[in-house]
């Protein structure tokens, strides 16, 4: 008799107001495997996630764990089962530090006193054994993106936590913390956890996961084996149609410069030079210009003096021939510079309010 799997999510429906977000999904996770969940923003997957994790509770269906029905309540009791979740928007007290976020809810307690001795020694082996390198004593509103999601990977960890759910994990980080976060899950796998991987990148899936099920507008389009299919195979399931993986494009006709930049220079807290020092360029009608580099080596400076977002300690900004240097964010925006930020939902949105709203505003 083959061994039940470590998860069964058997028949979820999900429903909010005016749409089905899970429509009847069965999804089955063995024990040891990378599972991936591969669909287009919106499919699903973060919903059905959270069903499991104990966020959301499901209008129709059953969950199992090693063969046995399971009512996942809350976060806690799915904590309890060994379900750990690292969400696509980290959930960390940014005033807290490293340490602080790992044992948040487990802590131990001794004559009411917290004890952070015998925590901190746990913590720096599981850093150490998987080479992430943490600062315990750092504050998390201090650390790269990349570091907070190795908080909330050891936050699983911490707790020993056998099914790892990790929600679009790759979306924050470079290609050299993508690759490392590889190799973390892959080790994680061959230790006998089991990983749920939610993404829509092909590549990915192809090269950690054993399995993929694939959502399209709700509804499982089907499981299979990453090792029998193939890119165009999944996307072809994942969008409902043939996909075109090459970039067809002419050379491109650029015309005259809107945006000049001359000797960029933007003090930080961290940097005694400045993160940004006597950085110039400029960009021209019609074309895209891509600012390089890791995380933390002045691109969310060098973001926030343009948009004025925080001040130059020298150099000049011209925007379609006007300078901007000392204009206010709402005259940058109507002389014509928009903003996208990295952390839309720190920087970008009122969450609570409408979409109406948040676009108006």
């Amino acid at each position: 008799m083959d061994a039940p799997y470590a998860i069964e999510m058997l028949n979820i429906t999900k429903k909010f107001p005016g749409i089905i977000a899970n429509d009847n999904i069965t999804l089955q996770l063995r024990k040891g495997e990378i599972h991936a969940l591969l669909g287009e923003n919106g499919a699903g997957k973060s919903t059905l996630m959270s069903v499991l994790f104990g966020l959301y509770q499901p209008e129709e269906g059953t969950i199992k764990k090693d063969g046995r029905v399971v009512e996942i309540k809350d976060p806690n009791y799915a904590n309890n089962l060994g379900i750990g979740m690292v969400h696509q928007h980290f959930k960390l007290v940014e005033c807290f530090t490293v340490l602080q976020n790992i044992i948040l809810g487990v802590e131990t307690v001794d004559k009411g006193l917290l004890e952070l001795d015998e925590a901190r020694q746990r913590v720096m082996e599981l850093s150490d054994k998987y080479g992430f390198a943490l600062d315990p004593d750092a504050l998390i509103e201090d650390v790269t993106v990349g570091m907070q999601q190795r908080t909330e990977i050891l936050k699983m960890l911490y707790r020993n936590n056998e099914i790892l759910i990790f929600d679009e994990p790759t979306a924050v980080l470079t290609p050299q913390e993508i690759e490392e976060l590889i190799q973390i899950m892959k080790s994680l796998a061959q230790e006998g956890k089991s990983i749920l991987f939610i993404s829509h990148k092909l590549n990915e899936i192809m090269e950690v996961a054993d399995r993929v099920t694939v959502l399209r507008k709700g509804k499982r389009i089907g499981t299979v084996n990453v090792s029998e299919t193939s890119k165009e195979e999944l996307s072809k399931m994942m969008v409902g149609r043939d996909v075109d993986f090459v970039v067809h494009k002419q050379p491109k006709q650029t015309g005259e410069e809107v945006l000049k930049v001359d000797n960029l220079t933007v003090s930080s807290k961290d940097h005694k030079k400045g993160a940004v020092r006597n950085v110039s360029f400029n960009v021209r009608k019609g074309e895209i210009v891509c600012i390089a580099g890791i995380d933390g080596n002045g691109q969310s400076e060098l973001v926030y003096a343009l948009t004025g977002l925080e001040p130059l300690s020298e150099g000049r900004i011209e925007l379609c021939g006007q300078d901007i240097t000392d204009a206010s964010i709402r005259d940058r925006s109507l002389i014509g510079l928009s903003h996208i930020p990295e952390d839309r939902h720190k920087h970008g949105l009122i969450l609570d309010y409408s979409l109406e709203y948040n676009l108006v505003l």
